[in-house]
């Protein structure tokens, strides 16, 4: 009987450590964010300003053209979007923007509002854009700014990690407010430098002059906001310890009745 407990703790340990192993369901279009309390500690100044400021945060690279970072802490969505190819540095003219729209909403209450989100470089007045339909990528039309967004546009220096030298950076801190809270959204990313009249996207190669339609966009997921407070790999944990428990009070018992016998 020991040795039958061995073997099937030992199977059932197998199946544990199979599906401990993370697996990925992104692809080059998911972006994953991530929860971080850090983000109340960003010095709003369009820049990386400091060694950690921005390290609590998903990283999504366009080669050595441009990163992007996020991360959502309560009823916000923050984004870093640096812009590395661009060495020309057009005050109020280069701009980045970043647009969201839900995905995963019950069909019958389905939402088709996108907004869109416009910094400029060295400005703290961005505009933010809305979209009342995904037919056309030409309705979008502005709108008065949310209390508390802040969208800045500076000029990333000798904190950045990924380019010491100057180019365009922007801040986004965008309220749940507006674009909602979901766990799911289609997520559109742009650089544009004036002087070479260059645009850099994601998901990439969009060669759109206009923002494109939000089925050309890729999706931005947040799995801690939508998963369980214990993750699929805990409950199997316990399920197993729970088992073994079970099977050596058995165990137990059976050894009690063979020597009061």
């Amino acid at each position: 009987m020991q040795l039958n407990l061995i073997k099937n703790s030992a199977i059932v340990f197998s199946f544990f450590i199979i599906f401990s192993i993370p697996i990925s369901f992104a692809d080059s279009e998911d972006l994953l964010i991530t929860f971080s309390d850090k983000m109340r500690f960003i010095d709003f100044d369009g820049k990386w300003t400091f060694f950690s400021e921005w390290k609590e945060s998903s990283l999504t690279s366009i080669g050595n053209m441009m990163k992007i970072r996020s991360a959502h802490y309560g009823d916000f969505v923050y984004v870093f979007v640096d812009v590395l190819f661009d060495s020309t540095l057009d005050k109020k003219l280069d701009k980045a923007t970043v647009c969201f729209i839900p995905r995963n909403l019950d069909s019958s209450l389905q939402n088709n509002e996108s907004h869109c989100f416009v910094g400029f470089l060295d400005s703290s007045k961005g505009h933010t854009l809305k979209n009342n339909s995904t037919n056309s990528s030409n309705d979008f039309q502005q709108i008065p700014n949310h209390s508390d967004l802040i969208i800045v546009g500076g000029t990333s220096d000798e904190n950045d990690r990924y380019l010491k030298s100057p180019h365009p950076s922007y801040e986004f801190k965008i309220p749940t407010d507006v674009i909602q809270r979901y766990s799911h959204y289609g997520f559109y990313v742009e650089a544009y430098d004036e002087s070479t009249n260059k645009k850099i996207t994601w998901p990439e190669n969009i060669n759109n002059s206009t923002i494109p339609l939000s089925i050309f966009w890729g999706d931005m997921i947040s799995p801690d906001k939508s998963l369980p407070e214990f993750s699929f790999p805990s409950v199997i944990l316990v399920l197993i310890l729970f088992t073994m428990i079970i099977m050596s009070r058995k165990l137990n018992y059976g050894r009690l009745r063979i020597n009061i016998n």
